[in-house]
């Protein structure tokens, strides 16, 4: 009778051809890259419609409204910049890999890679960086390309933290010059530093008269809407 055939230990627990793990390596970088692309245009359409209820804000004289959307801008650019910085590294890893098949194909493993390591750290480091990444880098550490990640870096670092509050004032204003242009002269309340305007003349010219208030209701509605989506799309970029 003949005996089954059965898999052996060895074969269950074979070992990852080093050459594979690299190119699925690299593939998932190209993922995440097109990734960024995607999130990136996302945000950038979001702005347009921002800006443009800025500038509605401005014909209404409303301040308020007109800077609680300036932040969202602000903090979306600053979103956009870092999801570029993570591009950036990721291709950085990708190419470092490259190097990496041609030493396997040499002499079939993987060796050690300060210049990788240090790449990982720093996309961990990043605050756009993603499970995907922190999973490849567990790998990396298992098959000996890297020693140790530094695992505070996968961690929200603080440093800086006092200055962000005067950063973004003056980072607001230079959004509301940009955008509101001469319809903005300064900001009305206390201590808030005048925004930057060409002529300020014409912004003080009286007030436009206060719109419907069904019509005004509509309008903070739309800019809430507009606040959710933008909100939702940077917290799929952290």
């Amino acid at each position: 009778r003949p005996r089954p055939r059965t898999m052996g230990l060895f074969g269950m627990f074979k070992k990852k051809d080093p050459k594979d793990m690299v190119r699925e390596w690299q593939s998932k970088l190209r993922a995440e890259m097109r990734n960024v692309d995607r999130q990136v245009r996302d945000i950038q359409n979001e702005e347009k419609k921002v800006r443009k209820s800025i500038k509605d804000c401005a014909k209404r004289n409303d301040i308020k409204s007109m800077r609680v959307l300036a932040k969202e801008v602000v903090s979306s650019r600053k979103t956009v910049s870092r999801l570029y910085q993570n591009k950036a590294q990721m291709n950085s890893v990708s190419m470092m890999l490259s190097e990496q098949l041609a030493t396997v194909k040499s002499v079939g493993h993987l060796t050690k890679s300060t210049e990788v390591l240090k790449a990982m750290n720093a996309l961990a480091r990043n605050k756009a960086a993603n499970d995907t990444m922190r999973e490849m880098s567990k790998e990396m550490m298992k098959s000996g390309l890297v020693e140790e990640l530094v695992e505070e870096a996968f961690e929200d670092m603080n440093g800086g933290a006092e200055d962000v509050e005067e950063e973004s004032e003056s980072e607001l204003n230079k959004v509301l010059a940009e955008i509101a242009g001469e319809s903005v002269a300064l900001m009305p309340e206390a201590g808030k530093a005048p925004v930057p305007v060409v002529a300020a003349k014409k912004a003080r010219e009286p007030a436009a008269p206060t719109p419907a208030e069904a019509e005004a209701e509509a309008e903070d509605d739309e800019l809430g809407n507009l606040q959710a989506r933008l909100d939702a799309i940077r917290q799929e970029a952290s």
